[in-house]
């Protein structure tokens, strides 16, 4: 025996490993390919390593070839297909060996399947009707299916998880099954045994030191005298982790204090948060040069779980007094082209106080005092300080976050000559000093997320949707100067078509109303402050134009670079004008990309075509800019990154120049216009065609 077992062993030494090259599947119809590979032990190899003009290269992760596994995956398979419903299953194998290679094909015969006549569910009789509709609604397995004894016990599992969040925690439910192999018929009964219904009882805390022990039962959802449900305390487990005051936590029935059909205790045991956060990070933008932040926490600050955060960043370092090194001619080039914002560097400081469980377990109220200057590429600039009080609805199931925050603001915003001039007729220096006083503006923001998005940096499946309004009034403590009401929806789609394939689409619009007002001795719409001015164009909207140069520019050229043409506008080079976008009062854009892995490197970088589609403009000035829809297609390029996906777009811009009004600016900082309808074409041209290029980290949208 003994000789025997060496012999074997001794040949199977003597067997080459060969590199599994192929794995296909033919016939399976009713299992899909990616579970019949799973079930599997052997394993197909890259496709670096398989695909022929290229495995030369020796990259890739080679899988080696096992006679022993591949005999037992026949018998895996066979098993997998009899248990779904498949009694006369016949797998056999194709297998092309070479001296270091392995192509393996599994030929299926799946046979006739086993189909249900009948679906028995008892025990629910004692349940209230409405209970019953609930508990029996799209269940797994249904009459006429295959007969498929995973989906079974899937079945089996869902009544008992819908039985346990409704109430009873002794639910169990039992699988039985008749089946006939001459008619290939099944009968599947299921019998529910709900148990009594419970509320739940007194909650007991487990781990904590520092935090006061009182604000963990206010943090629950599962509160004493509610009806049983398993899912309330995963939420609760949820809303324990969402406030960051602790480092674990677990939601569970108290079962050495439980007696079946009394209360249900709870017992939550948890791990502290330290109580102290320091956070820092440094980073790199084509639009802001460098910038660092900062944000220092302190938990259950004074007690009943508060938690204080004070918290800074800066930008625009490298660029902006008094941080200029000088890197406006090298890697910070493209933000030195805004004269708006690089001329100072851009900040804020803020310090938040947040209360979670404020009134319910799912509320959360924060005060937060801020100071900031903040700026939009080539639009403008905002200097302020103020405060902001936010509530914030947040339920850990639905996951619908509902806030709405009172804002009180007291600053100024600088904006370009041009843009005041083109608004409001306010050409010269002492009248553009008035727009760009300090003011007072209150506003409150009612904000709705629902997102449905399986990844917040990557997605593939699902959707994220929010809306938002902003109204400011001097009923709230405006200026009556600054009075507005702004509208903005934002929705995007995920699908996943294939492995790796994703089509995504993406819509947005806003509105923008505003009431006459007497400004500068003419009756004219309100003032919207720039930063609430809506935007378009750029790496995340509509690519074929740069960032905010989709809808209402003006031109701003000196009186020198002018002079110098002999005051022939159209003998202008591009690049002595300057591009102000001034931004619109109605917005509607949208997007659709499809992302397909890439055929060298696909696991890594991924490539995507897209058509972008956009319009903004001023509603009741179509002197300045008309409602104009344009479309740029294009296709790009994804590298994956820990930060997300590094993206380059290359998008076709097949209008001609935006074409608005031309100042000319002296000495003085005083503006004349020149002439209506001028435009500069700045676009890139390839071989002809007009092309831009965007380049950002993660995905569009």
């Amino acid at each position: 025996m003994l000789v025997g077992l060496a012999m074997v062993g001794s040949i199977a030494a003597q067997q080459p490993d060969r590199i599994v090259r192929q794995l296909d599947f033919e016939g399976n119809k009713a299992i899909p390919k990616t579970t019949l590979e799973a079930a599997i032990g052997t394993t197909n190899s890259s496709w670096f390593a398989t695909f022929a003009p290229v495995r030369w290269i020796g990259l890739g992760a080679k899988r080696y070839f096992n006679e022993t596994e591949f005999r037992r995956d026949v018998l895996r398979l066979e098993v997998l297909y009899k248990r779904s419903g498949f009694p006369d299953v016949e797998v056999d194998t194709a297998v092309r060996r070479t001296d270091r290679d392995a192509f393996i094909t599994f030929m299926v015969k799946e046979g006739r399947p086993i189909r249900i006549t009948k679906i028995t569910i008892q025990g629910v009789d004692s349940l209230r009707q409405r209970a019953q509709g609930r508990l029996l609604l799209d269940l797994p397995l249904r009459e006429g299916d295959v007969f498929n004894r995973y989906v079974m016990q899937t079945t089996a599992d869902t009544l008992t998880a819908r039985l346990k969040d409704h109430g009873y925690p002794e639910a169990a439910v039992f699988t039985s099954f008749e089946s006939n192999r001459t008619e290939y018929t099944a009968n599947v009964t299921f019998d529910v045994d709900p148990g009594p219904r419970a509320r739940f009882g007194n909650v007991r805390v487990e781990g904590t030191q520092r935090l006061d022990s009182t604000i963990v039962p206010d943090l629950l959802v599962a509160r004493t005298g509610k009806v049983y449900s398993r899912d309330l305390m995963y939420q609760s487990q949820r809303n324990l982790y969402k406030t960051d005051l602790v480092r674990s936590a677990t939601v569970e029935i108290d079962s050495t204090h439980y007696t079946p059909g009394d209360s249900v205790p709870i017992l939550v045991r948890l791990t502290e948060s330290p109580p102290f956060r320091l956070r820092t990070g440094l980073g790199y933008a084509t639009t802001e040069c460098f910038r660092a932040q900062g944000a220092f926490a302190v938990r259950d600050f004074f007690g009943h779980g508060r938690v204080f955060e004070l918290t800074g960043n800066v930008s625009r370092i490298g660029v902006g007094d008094p941080f200029d090194f000088g890197l406006g001619d090298n890697i910070c080039s493209v933000a030195a082209q805004d004269s708006i914002g690089s001329a100072r560097f851009n900040y804020q400081l803020a310090a938040t106080i947040r209360r979670p469980a404020f009134v319910t377990p799912n509320n959360t109220l924060s005060v937060t005092a801020f100071a900031e200057r903040r700026s939009e590429y080539k639009v403008y600039v905002r200097s302020q300080i103020g405060t902001t009080v936010e509530i914030l609805h947040e339920t850990p199931r639905r996951r619908f976050p509902v806030s709405l925050a009172y804002t009180i603001t007291y600053g100024s915003t600088e904006a370009t000559p041009a843009s005041f001039c083109a608004f409001f007729n306010a050409c010269t220096p002492d009248v553009i000093n008035q727009l760009e006083q300090r003011r007072l503006l209150a506003a409150t923001t009612a904000r709705l997320s629902i997102p449905r998005a399986n990844s917040p940096i990557d997605p593939t499946r699902g959707s994220n949707t929010t809306f938002e309004l902003v109204w400011a009034s001097k009923l709230l403590g405006s200026s009556e100067f600054q009075q507005f009401t702004r509208f903005l929806a934002d929705a995007s789609w995920y699908r996943l078509l294939a492995r790796g394939v994703v089509l995504t689409w993406h819509v947005r619009g806003g509105i923008i109303f505003a009431p006459e007002v007497n400004l500068l001795g003419t009756q004219t719409n309100a003032f919207v402050p720039p930063e609430q001015r809506f935007y378009a164009g750029g790496p995340n909207d509509v690519r074929g134009f740069r960032r905010n140069e989709l809808g209402p520019v003006v031109y701003v050229v000196t009186e020198t670079a002018l002079a110098s043409v002999h005051d022939s506008a159209s003998l202008l080079p591009p690049d002595s004008v300057q591009v102000a976008p001034t931004g619109g009062n109605t917005l509607v854009g949208g997007n659709v990309e499809l992302r397909f892995p890439s055929p060298v490197l696909g696991t890594r970088m991924r490539l995507a075509a897209f058509v972008d589609a956009g319009m903004l403009w001023e509603r009741g000035r179509p002197d300045l800019a008309p409602a104009a829809l344009r479309i740029t297609p294009g296709v790009g390029l994804r590298v994956g990154t820990p930060l997300g996906p590094a993206r380059l777009d290359v998008a076709w811009n097949p209008y001609s120049a935006l074409r608005g009004t031309l100042f000319k600016t002296d000495s003085a900082g005083a503006l004349t216009k020149v002439q209506d309808d001028f435009a500069v074409d700045r676009r890139s041209r390839f071989l002809g065609i007009p092309l831009t290029v965007q380049f950002s980290v993660g995905q569009p949208f």
